[in-house]
């Protein structure tokens, strides 16, 4: 995979600026024999530890030259441009802007572009099963309220 993106890291963060997704098809990911462009990794990047994350662009009429499957992580596919198919354990499902799909460990999948414009996409892994809190159980409200810098309380 080439990756030629630094992150910015302050004291609770750490970003990086993959710029548009029309340009993600400069990030090339290899595993085996397989070599497609248009996939960017970002758990390196950006020292994440609890998940990994990409993004994804596939070109028309190209597609994921392998199935899948995990052994502790879900994936989350969320489809942000374009449309689709996705395929879990042999069914075909349409997908486009706006669709998610969760798919388990022991789903075997694929998916491809069979449109005529670009496919991008975000999958999110994390260990099936592990997430003990969430939303307002994790969240904490704390004060004082947002103060913009350069803007009046």
């Amino acid at each position: 995979m080439s990756n030629e993106l630094e992150a910015k890291k302050g004291t609770n963060y750490t970003l990086v600026d993959a710029g548009p997704f029309e340009d993600l098809g400069k990030y090339k990911f290899e595993v085996g024999p397989y070599k497609f462009p248009g996939k960017l990794f970002l758990n390196d990047l950006l020292g994440l530890t609890g998940m990994e994350v990409s993004f994804g662009k596939l070109f028309p009429g190209t597609g994921v030259p392998y199935s899948h499957k995990h052994i502790e992580n879900e994936e989350l596919y969320i489809f942000t441009k374009g449309v689709g198919q996705f395929l879990i354990d042999g069914e075909v499902i349409d997908v486009r802007e706006g669709t998610a799909i969760r798919v388990g460990t022991e789903g075997v999948r694929a998916w491809r572009n069979n449109s005529e414009e670009e496919l991008h996409y975000i999958v999110i892994q994390a260990k099936q099963g592990s997430l003990g809190q969430y939303t307002l159980k994790d969240g904490k409200i704390v004060e004082p309220q947002v103060t913009w810098p350069g803007e009046e309380a």
